[in-house]
């Protein structure tokens, strides 16, 4: 599987970077469901993120939209 370099902008994960499967466009997933930080403790929720429309100078970025409560996304 090929992964693509991201970077989160905004919310919780603001200005992390990580790995993403790649999709057949060779961009990110248009949206990702990101548990920060990867283990989650009790009361951590999930963060949903959208990727931007195409990669900028400096790769691609997700963006942040919203986050919900640990679970609700599962």
């Amino acid at each position: 599987m090929a992964l693509v370099r991201v970077r989160f902008v905004g919310g919780p994960a603001d200005e992390l970077d990580r790995d993403l499967p790649a999709g057949p466009d060779g961009g990110p997933p248009t949206r990702w469901v990101l548990r920060h930080p990867d283990s989650p403790a009790d009361g951590v929720a999930d963060h949903l993120y959208q990727r931007d429309d195409r990669a900028g100078p400096g790769g691609w970025t997700m963006r942040y939209v919203h986050t919900v409560p640990f679970g609700v996304t599962e």
